[in-house]
């Protein structure tokens, strides 16, 4: 294993470092979490000429930002037709448009700032595990298309062209979609926020936050912040304070492998597009390359837990399947992270108080909805209108038996993993 598991942190780019919260200050806006949502609404305020200081627990990028696959789709993991279900027809509509745009507004960003993050528009591949995989996938690709998506369906063959493997049915082509290093990019946002004029604190967590005179009161290493307005943008990865908000959402493991980079010879046959692939298995897995040709491959579950080595072993396996020239191939990276969850699978933004938003719950889709939801949460923060965000802010968002639910997908998924290794002579199966 390398010295860093994270590969993300091993080959990041783009550096940075900010100091901890060092004396009383006061600001337009004050941002708890330092993310995609948290990097972007700062940038954004920043540009527009408020004073914002950002806090962040660790290092900017600790959470799940700094440790995504990487995928930068447009839309959710739901298909349409269900976000409008969900939501009713107009606001789910206005949810499925301005994420169908996320992927553009993310790499128009990258250009803006010179964001040194790998970033690769060359789509994503929805791949389908079995035959009801494909069913799915003709189902999707009829509401998209049915929505103006730019969506191809391909058959089996020119799957296994494109991804250099004979294991899926098919897959669901979306050229509007890439990767990115994720680690670089939110460092890129962060750096790009305090050039535009913001505070960036490190090793700052917030450890009391209270309403007083008007204004937003937080306390972080023995010092205060007064702010006139708030955005909670911590997700996955709230720490200390519960009083008066603290996200409502089921905490589920992902983890990720990294090979060595691969000869240039199988770099022309795996995934020599350049796009970045996902499956339809209910336990989800993932498969991309970076730029230096690492092959990434992850899967529900949590890495660092008790069952670590049962994922580790899954990967593996999967690898060989899929790839058999790459048997036996090790993992110098190994590293985990957790999702927001939501009951619905939709994002949430809670106005918890006045000039007060906590944006949450992308259920995996992180890089886009981040972007979006942090840039016109700080729109409507400054502006006082909720007219441009992309969902309507509700006053509270409860979840039932989060801790439950996270036990049983991390259950399911250590479950399934264990029990591929005895698929070994049957016919290749990814799940």
């Amino acid at each position: 294993m390398s010295s860093d598991p994270n590969l993300w942190r091993a080959s990041s780019r783009e550096q940075f470092t900010a100091a901890p919260l060092a004396g009383d200050r006061e600001v337009d806006l004050a941002v708890i979490g330092g993310g995609f949502t948290g990097c972007a609404a700062a940038l954004e305020a920043a540009r527009q000429g408020a004073t914002v200081c950002v806090l962040e627990a660790q290092t900017v990028g600790h959470g799940g930002s700094g440790r995504n696959v990487g995928l930068v789709n447009a839309g959710l993991w739901l298909p349409p037709e269900a976000v409008m279900a969900q939501m009713g027809a107009e606001p789910g509509k206005r949810l499925i448009d301005t994420l169908a745009k996320a992927p553009q507004r993310v790499f128009d960003l990258i250009a803006r700032e010179g964001i040194d993050c790998e970033a690769t528009r060359k789509g994503t591949l929805h791949l389908a595990h079995a035959p009801a995989g494909l069913r799915e996938l003709h189902e999707r690709h009829r509401q998209g298309t049915a929505l103006g998506a730019p969506l191809q369906l391909l058959g089996r063959a020119e799957t296994a062209r494109r991804t250099g493997t004979s294991a899926f049915h098919g897959a669901l082509f979306d050229p509007r979609a890439g990767t990115i290093q994720p680690l670089s990019y939110v460092r890129g946002l962060a750096r790009a926020a305090v050039r535009a004029g913001a505070v960036v604190c490190e090793y700052s967590p917030v450890t009391r936050l209270y309403r007083e005179s008007g204004q937003w009161q937080l306390t972080s290493q023995g010092h205060s912040l007064r702010a006139r307005r708030i955005l909670v943008a911590t997700n996955a990865y709230h720490l200390g304070i519960t009083d008066p908000f603290e996200p409502q959402i089921v905490g589920v493991h992902y983890c990720q492998y990294a090979t060595d980079p691969l000869p240039m010879s199988l770099r022309q046959t795996i995934l020599a597009g350049g796009e970045g692939c996902w499956d339809t298995a209910l336990v989800m897995s993932s498969f991309r390359l970076d730029r230096a040709g690492r092959l990434i491959i992850g899967g529900i579950g949590n890495g660092d837990g008790p069952t670590g080595s049962v994922h580790a072993a899954w990967a593996a396996r999967k690898l060989a399947r899929m790839f058999p020239a790459l048997k036996g191939q090790p993992f110098p990276h190994g590293w985990s992270g957790r999702i927001a969850m939501t009951g619905d699978h939709i994002p949430k933004i809670v106005a918890f108080g006045p000039d007060a938003y906590a944006c949450f719950g992308y259920s995996g889709r992180g890089i886009g909805p981040g972007t979006v939801f942090g840039t016109e949460a700080a729109r409507a923060l400054l502006s006082g209108s909720s007219e441009t965000l992309p969902l309507e802010p509700r006053p509270q968002h409860l979840e039932r038996f989060t801790q439950i639910r996270a036990g049983y997908y991390e259950t399911g998924a250590s479950v399934i993993h264990g029990l591929s290794a005895h698929r070994l002579g049957q016919r290749p199966d990814i799940r």
